[in-house]
């Protein structure tokens, strides 16, 4: 009769391994038979919607007639619409500057909050306040602030009672201006998420790095270039990414103070979706401005990905 050590294997440590590979294999049918109906759950809530919704961008569909199909068509026009192309430089600039924004604000906050030894928890929870509280607030609030009234918001009536300004300054009614409205608003409500991300990488960095340094003569600024910036490299590269996918796809802010105006100055891709859409009636085209995001979004997530699947690597 053959026995384990017929094949060169102890019977004390063959025994025990099979038994360990067949547990592994069980647990793993046992844990993916109940993860089928929740896999199955999120096909349904964003594969089948995702797939109508493309079939929908290949037709001329319009509220209160059938669709047609037109294949390309739609996308055709939106790439050859001076329209379109605006609203891609408009979507550039305000993710460039509204993410650049928080990212600044956000790093000198962390390291603020970092340093501050009296009230620590009030200061940090302080911070939190633009990130916990409502979007659509946050966008009437500012809007107040700009322009609430023609050339008499809140700026307007400050700079006018103290005399710098002679005149006031339409805000919201210049592209320029609405821009920037946007953006600050955009930034006031998004920055804190970098500062508490940055603050809890700080607190990872050890202290004898910054001692050494400062034995060594190093100048502040070199103990941050050397020392903070290599420490928080990570977190900072994934709360960018996180950060511009989530502003390319801003909507409430955006919508609420300008609905995309003055003209076309501040539209992005999803309030000129939205308008595209519901305001036009073309509902197959404004599906396909939101399909035409969707590749620049996937490539920042599969780089998102392939990083974070590399740290996890090493």
């Amino acid at each position: 009769m053959a026995t384990t050590e017929t094949f060169g294997l102890s019977k004390p440590t063959a025994v025990p391994a099979m038994r360990r590979r067949f547990g592994l294999h069980r647990d793993a049918r046992t844990a993916y038979l109940f993860l089928t109906p929740l896999f199955v759950l999120v096909l349904g809530l964003i594969l089948y919607p995702f797939l109508q919704a493309v079939r929908l961008s290949f037709t001329d569909k319009m509220v209160g007639y059938p669709e047609r199909f037109v294949g390309f068509q739609n996308y055709a026009y939106l790439l050859e619409s001076d329209t379109f192309r605006r609203v891609i430089q408009n979507t550039a600039i305000f993710t460039i500057g509204s993410v650049g924004l928080k990212l600044i604000t956000g790093v000198a906050t962390a390291l603020v909050l970092s340093s501050v030894t009296f009230w620590r928890g009030f200061f940090r929870g302080l911070s939190l306040l633009p990130w916990i509280t409502s979007t659509v607030i946050i966008a009437l609030t500012w809007r107040w602030m700009f322009d609430a009234f023609p050339g008499r918001g809140f700026f307007n009536s400050v700079l006018l009672d103290m005399g710098v300004l002679k005149s006031p300054i339409g805000f919201m009614g210049s592209p320029e201006g609405a821009m920037m409205a946007v953006i600050i608003a955009n930034w006031w409500r998004g920055f804190p998420f970098f500062g508490i991300s940055v603050l809890a990488a700080l607190q990872a960095v050890p202290r004898e790095y910054y001692e050494a340094a400062s034995v060594d003569g190093a100048t502040g600024w070199r103990r941050f270039w050397d020392i903070t910036v290599p420490s928080i490299r990570h977190v900072l590269i994934i709360t960018t990414l996180l950060s511009t996918i989530w502003t390319m796809n801003d909507f409430n802010i955006v919508y609420v103070m300008t609905r995309g105006g003055p003209g076309i100055a501040t539209h992005v891709f999803a309030t000129f979706s939205y308008d595209t859409a519901f305001n036009q009636l073309r509902w197959g085209r404004g599906v396909a401005v939101s399909i035409l995001l969707v590749p620049v979004l996937v490539l920042i997530i599969i780089v998102l990905s392939r990083y974070l699947l590399r740290e996890e690597d090493k």
